[in-house]
C-alpha cells in the first residue's frame, strides 16, 4: 500500500498524535520499553504492554520511494507488493493463510522514507510471525513472471487511486511544485511510464541493496516478556546475514523558496471547490531544537480540530467554509511540509475561504497565540497521549517511523516533555518564519463550470 497525497498527511499526522503513546520510558502499563541490537545489526524495540493477550509485529525497512535510483519510481512500493510473493521454504500465499488461520491481520505499507510490514497475532504466534518474516527478507524467488504479473497490479493501482482521483492528481502536481531539488516531489507509487518499465533486474538489486537485517527496525509491542522477544529474535532474524554497510541517506537539500507557486486543476467530476496552501519546513529530523515542537503546537492552534482557530473563525462564526485546517508531518527524515486547507459552504467563494484563512495566519505572525491557547493546545495533545496508550499499534506505529528516520527511543520518550516547554513566543516566531504567504505553493481543485465562469 502506498501512501500518497493526502492519505500520506493524514497517517503522518496521526503518527506524530501517536507520540502519544509514549509516557518517559515507560510503555502502557509502565513497564518499560527496551532497545538492543541484534549481532547482524538489526534494531530491536519491545514495548511490553499486558492488558490483553495480542501482540503488534512490525519490520521496519530504512528504504522509502525518496531513496529510488533515478527512472526507477515506484520501484520501494512494487518492492512491497514482492514480500508477499514465493520464497525458496514457503509458496505464495502461505504466509498470508498462516495468519488468517490463527485470526489475525497483516498488511504492509510504503511512504517516502520507510517501508513496514506488520502482523497482529496471539502472542503464541509471535515466534511464527518473526520466521515468515526473517525468510522473506532474504529467500524471495523472484521469477520474470512473478514481476510482469505484480507490475500488472500496482499499474492499476495507478490508474484506480491516482489517476482516477482529481485530488490525487491534483496532490501529486502540488508536490512536484513545493519541492524543486527533493525527491519528496516524485509520487510514492511511481510516475507511469517509469513504473511500466521495471524488471526482474531492477528488483533484485534493490533486494540485495536494501532489504538486509542491518537496514531494518523490528518493533514488537504487546502482552511479552522483553527477553523472550529477544531471544526468539536472535532464532529467527538473527539466523539472517548482515548485508553490506549502506551509505548515510543524504538527499538533495532543497532551495529556499523565494516566489509564491501556485497548481489549478478543474475536473468536472469536482462538485466543491478547495485549495491547500503549503510550506517547506524542518521535520523533527532536521529542525533546531524546539521548531519542530512549535510547529506541531502551531498546527494544532491554527486547524489541528474543531476548537481551533481555523474551523471556529471560518465555520462557525463566519459560516463561509464546510471545512478549514492545518497539518504539519514531523516525522521525516528530510525536511517536509506545512499545510492549510479550506473549502467553501453554501454560497460563499473559495477565495473568500482562503483570504480568511490568509488572516488568520497574519494575526498569529502580528500577534502571536495567547498563553491559554497553548495550553489548551498542549492539554489536547496529552490527552491524546492517554488515548493512543490504548492502541498498541499506535505505539509500533511512533517508535517504528522514529527509528526509520534517524530519530531514537529517547526521541520518543521525551517528546512529551519537549512540547511542554515550548512557550507561545517560539510559536509565534516559527509562524513569522516559515508561513510566509510570497514563499508558498498552493493548489487549487475546481469544478469544470467554474472554472469555465
Amino acid at each position: 500500500m502506498a501512501l500518497t497525497g493526502k492519505r500520506l498527511r493524514a497517517a503522518l499526522l496521526a503518527g506524530t498524535l501517536a507520540l502519544a503513546a509514549a509516557v518517559p520510558a515507560r510503555a502502557a502499563n509502565d513497564a518499560e520499553v527496551k532497545d538492543f541490537l541484534l549481532d547482524n545489526g538489526m534494531e530491536v524495540v519491545v514495548i511490553p504492554d499486558h492488558r490483553a493477550p495480542i501482540v503488534t509485529h512490525m519490520v521496519w525497512y530504512k528504504i522509502g520511494s525518496a531513496d529510488e535510483p533515478p527512472g526507477k519510481s515506484g520501484i520501494a512500493h512494487f518492492f512491497e507488493h514482492l514480500m508477499f510473493k514465493a520464497t525458496a521454504n514457503h509458496a505464495a500465499g502461505e504466509f498470508d493463510r498462516a495468519v488468517s488461520e490463527i485470526g489475525g491481520s497483516n498488511n504492509a505499507f510504503t511512504s517516502y522514507d520507510y517501508t513496514a510490514f506488520h502482523e497482529t497475532v496471539a502472542p503464541s504466534a509471535l515466534e511464527q510471525m518473526m520466521g515468515f518474516e526473517a525468510d522473506r527478507m532474504r529467500n524471495l524467488v523472484l521469477t520474470d513472471d512473478v514481476i510482469k504479473t505484480e507490475r500488472d497490479v500496482i499499474l492499476e493501482e495507478r490508474r484506480s487511486r491516482i489517476d482516477n482521483n482529481p485530488q490525487a492528481v491534483l496532490d501529486e502536481e502540488v508536490d512536484a511544485t513545493l519541492w524543486q531539488n527533493q525527491p519528496y516531489r516524485i509520487p510514492v507509487i511511481g510516475w507511469m511510464q517509469e513504473m511500466e518499465q521495471l524488471n526482474r533486474t531492477d528488483a533484485k538489486a534493490f533486494y540485495d541493496s536494501y532489504y538486509r537485517p542491518n537496514n531494518a527496525v523490528l518493533v514488537v509491542a504487546g502482552d511479552v516478556d522483553s527477553d523472550a522477544v529477544k531471544a526468539m529474535a536472535e532464532r529467527t532474524y538473527g539466523k539472517v546475514a548482515r548485508g553490506p554497510d549502506l551509505p548515510p541517506r543524504i538527499r538533495p537539500v532543497e532551495p529556499e523558496q523565494n516566489t509564491k507557486r501556485t497548481v489549478t486543476l478543474t475536473d468536472a467530476r469536482v462538485s466543491v471547490p478547495s485549495f491547500s496552501t503549503q510550506w517547506v519546513v524542518p521535520s523533527y529530523h532536521t529542525a533546531k531544537p524546539g521548531e519542530a515542537e512549535a510547529l506541531d503546537l502551531l498546527a494544532e492552534i491554527l486547524g489541528g480540530d474543531n476548537r481551533s482557530r481555523l474551523y471556529q473563525q471560518l465555520v462557525v462564526k463566519q459560516g463561509i467554509a464546510s471545512e478549514a485546517g492545518a497539518s504539519f508531518q514531523g516525522t521525516m527524515l528530510d525536511a517536509t511540509n506545512f499545510t492549510v486547507y479550506g473549502a467553501p459552504r453554501g454560497d460563499a467563494r473559495l477565495s473568500d475561504v482562503e483570504a480568511a484563512v490568509d488572516a488568520e495566519i497574519a494575526r498569529i505572525v502580528k500577534d502571536g497565540v495567547t498563553d491559554d491557547e497553548l495550553e489548551r493546545a498542549k492539554t489536547r495533545y496529552v490527552r491524546s497521549m492517554i488515548f493512543a496508550r490504548d492502541k498498541q499499534d499506535d505505539m509500533a506505529n511512533m517508535y517504528g517511523s522514529t527509528l526509520a528516520t534517524g530519530g531514537n527511543v529517547k526521541d520518543v520518550e521525551e517528546w512529551p516533555d519537549r512540547i511542554r516547554k515550548i512557550t507561545a513566543g517560539e510559536v509565534k516566531a516559527a509562524a513569522a518564519r516559515y508561513l510566509v504567504l510570497d514563499h508558498s505553493t498552493t493548489g487549487y481543485l475546481l469544478p469544470q463550470q467554474q472554472a469555465e465562469n
